[in-house]
């Protein structure tokens, strides 16, 4: 960051169906001094939004459009239908696109997944929003295909979604403006990848002395391993020279050399009187 005497703060923007709530956490603990704020975006919108400078970061939906932004992929997401409970659907495990082809199947505006044949029968118009598609799948009009995460977010009691196989799924990744890695960007990268505090690749790490002279580091550790090896030498083993072992400072058998060495008088045979 530059010097200014403006107070930090970290704008932090998300699509619908990301929860960046383990992640913010994380932030409060470590940068309690700097305040996060979260915008939700659509996720066509947020690649804009990231460009013009309305967040400092976000979550998105790729595939995205690089030019000027950086992008982390993070996780992919199970693709699943959207059926009411009492459709045929429900009663399976899981569903293939093929399954669906005599479905009306419905594709919002927004929808976040690409496809190079979409599946099912189309609707008579496009909905909106996915959310206005999840209204229509409640009336028992049509089907929706989305990412998991979006099925949780729109649930409803009389809905229920199976995975889908043979359809595109949804990737999520870390975004930011190329140009704008600023040292809270990177802050916020490091909490999302799992970093500790005290990680090597933290800015808050010390660097070590002498790294990359020869006079610091380097020399240190030789230095202690000296030290270490000295040690060793001077440590008595089994049967070392000189020194007895034994509880009391006594050899084996607890009378040996050492009774003769506490300064005991050695004990001879009585002399004959004359």
């Amino acid at each position: 960051m530059t010097g200014s005497e403006v107070s930090p703060s970290f704008r932090l923007a998300y699509v619908p169906g990301v929860t960046p709530a383990k992640w913010v956490r994380i932030w409060n603990e470590r940068l309690p001094d700097v305040p996060l704020t979260l915008l939700t975006v659509a996720a066509a919108e947020a690649p804009d939004v990231l460009r013009a400078g309305g967040a400092d970061a976000g979550f998105v939906r790729l595939p995205i459009d690089r030019t000027d932004l950086s992008a982390i992929p993070l996780y992919t997401e199970t693709t699943v239908v959207v059926t009411p409970k009492d459709h045929v659907v429900a009663a399976v495990e899981e569903v293939s696109v093929d399954d669906l082809a005599d479905e009306v199947v419905f594709h919002p505006l927004d929808e976040t997944l690409e496809w190079e044949r979409r599946p099912g029968l189309p609707a008579y118009e496009r909905p909106a929003t996915t959310e206005d598609a999840v209204e229509l799948v409640a009336a028992g009009v049509g089907l929706l295909v989305v990412p998991q995460s979006l099925a949780r977010l729109y649930h409803r009691k009389d809905l229920t979604y199976r995975p889908v196989t043979g359809a595109p799924e949804s990737r999520v990744a870390l975004s930011w403006p190329e140009a704008e890695t600023t040292d809270l960007v990177e802050d916020f990268i490091g909490i999302v990848r799992g970093r500790t505090v005290n990680s090597s690749r933290g800015r808050a790490q010390n660097p070590p002395k002498g790294k990359g002279t020869g006079t610091g580091t380097d020399k240190d550790v030789a230095r202690a391993k000296a030290a270490r090896d000295a040690k060793a030498k001077r440590k008595p083993g089994a049967g070392a020279s000189g020194k007895p072992k034994g509880k009391g400072g006594q050899g084996k058998g607890g009378q040996g050399q050492g009774s003769r060495s506490s300064g005991t008088p050695k004990r001879g045979k009585p002399r004959r009187r004359p």
